[in-house]
Order: C-alpha cells, then sequence, then structure tokens
C-alpha cells in the first residue's frame, strides 16, 4: 500500500469532527471555549505576521522576499505558513501527528486555510498531496498526518486532493534528529511520482501539504520530484514554520 494512502479502517469517513456546536476545553489554556484552540488563545498565539511569499519565514513588514529566497530561491514557488513553530503549536502538532490527537484536525485545517488566504488570484485550481510517509512509519502511526489535513484543505480551496500520485520510495531518518546541512541528503531520491500517471502533472499547480517546514529541505526534493514530471508551479502549504535561530 502507498505510504500516503489512507487505510481501509479510515478511508471514506473522518477522523476527527470539528466541534463547533458544543463548548469544549482550549487545548492550550484549558477553559472553555468553542472549539479546540479557544478565540483568546488563538488571538494571543496565531498573530498574522508578514511571511516571506517563497518561504513562509517571517520578514518585516513590506518585504516580500527573504534574502535567503532572493539568493537562493528554493525549487518551490510559494510557500504558506499560518504560525511559526513554537508555543503552544509546538505541543499542540506533535499531539496531533505523534499521539492521535484526532480532535486538533479543525484547529490545524483552519490554519492552513488562513494562511493560504494569500494565494495569488491566478494561481489556478491545484492538485493538492501530501508529504507520503513509509509503509513503517504509516504502520506505526496509523495515519499520515499530512494527508488528513490535504484531503480536508483541498476542497476549501477549490483543489482536488489526491492521495496516490506522490510516491515514497524509501524510509529514511527523522529530519528533525540530524544538522541541517544533512537534511537534503537524507531526502535525496527518496520520493517519485506515480509513473504512469505523470502526464497528469503537465502544466498544472500543485499544492505539497505538511504540518510543519524546518529547513525546507523535504518540500524543496518533491518540488523538484514534482517539476521533473511536468508541474509548472508547487506551492507549499503547511500549519507552522519553524523560524531561524536566530528569531527565537
Amino acid at each position: 500500500m502507498p505510504a500516503d494512502r489512507p487505510d481501509r479502517a479510515t478511508r471514506g469517513r473522518d477522523l476527527a469532527l470539528p466541534s463547533r456546536r458544543w463548548p469544549s476545553l482550549c487545548a492550550v489554556c484549558e477553559g472553555w471555549g468553542r472549539g479546540r484552540v479557544c478565540a483568546e488563545c488563538h488571538a494571543r498565539f496565531a498573530p498574522l505576521v508578514p511571511r516571506c511569499r517563497r518561504c513562509a519565514l517571517q520578514v518585516p513588514a513590506g518585504i516580500a522576499l527573504c534574502g535567503g529566497c532572493l539568493a537562493a530561491p528554493p525549487s518551490f514557488d510559494a510557500a504558506f505558513a499560518r504560525v511559526d513553530y513554537a508555543y503552544p503549536w509546538d505541543r499542540l502538532i506533535p499531539a496531533f501527528k505523534f499521539r492521535g490527537a484526532l480532535d486538533l484536525v479543525p484547529v490545524l485545517v483552519e490554519a492552513v486555510v488562513e494562511a493560504c488566504a494569500g494565494r495569488e488570484p491566478d494561481a489556478g485550481p491545484p492538485l493538492v498531496v501530501a508529504v507520503p510517509l513509509s509503509d513503517a512509519r504509516l504502520r506505526e502511526r496509523g495515519f499520515n498526518q499530512a494527508w488528513e489535513l490535504a484531503r480536508r484543505v483541498a476542497p476549501r480551496l477549490g483543489g482536488r486532493a489526491d492521495a496516490d500520485l506522490l510516491l515514497r520510495l524509501r524510509d529514511t531518518p527523522h529530519q528533525i534528529a540530524l544538522p541541517p546541512g544533512e537534511r537534503a541528503g537524507n531526502v535525496r531520491g527518496a520520493f517519485a511520482v506515480e509513473p504512469r500517471r505523470r502526464g497528469e502533472l503537465r502544466d498544472r499547480t500543485v499544492a505539497l501539504v505538511d504540518d510543519v517546514m524546518t529547513t525546507g529541505s523535504t518540500a524543496a526534493e518533491i518540488a523538484q520530484v514534482l517539476k521533473q514530471a511536468g508541474a509548472a508551479r508547487v506551492e507549499v502549504w503547511m500549519v507552522a514554520r519553524t523560524p531561524r535561530p536566530e528569531d527565537h
């Protein structure tokens, strides 16, 4: 089974349903509110800030591209993140990703949708794919967190989600465990487009969905693979972007 394909037990049904009708405990402050992150915590911990249009790092107001992207643009064409990977998102996202906190899915989906409000209006309806997991990691977690976001985000943004187009060819060590300089080599050759479907990418806009982007090495590798298969534009949609070390 391809690593990014939902298993039979979860195909065709939602793993998490929005809790908008009834009050619930906020996952951050543990107070009562609507949804798993209350309005007060959302306002406090998800402020709108200017971000680089190419890599989603924070930039000063009025700046479109950061210095890094001006000097060495990544292989993807745009990136959109709603928050920095910092408190409380550095607690909520791992809870969803590693501990099956599927009640957080509506909050994270809404974050991606809000982040993509700045997309170029003429970018076109995207084909939406998720960063695929290896079979071993999919068995370990029971679901692919990126796909759970992608399949919900796509209809909200006028796209079509596809679980089978992008393949993972081999397992790799967790990127977070590696120094930044080794991450690009770690994922080189790890992804491919389904060979019989390469023609579907010709001149298409493709959106790659993930929960967090740290150095962008995985996204850059996948963007190269998608463009080699014919994609005209690759965007990265995510919940959170890890800030530069000097920005902490």
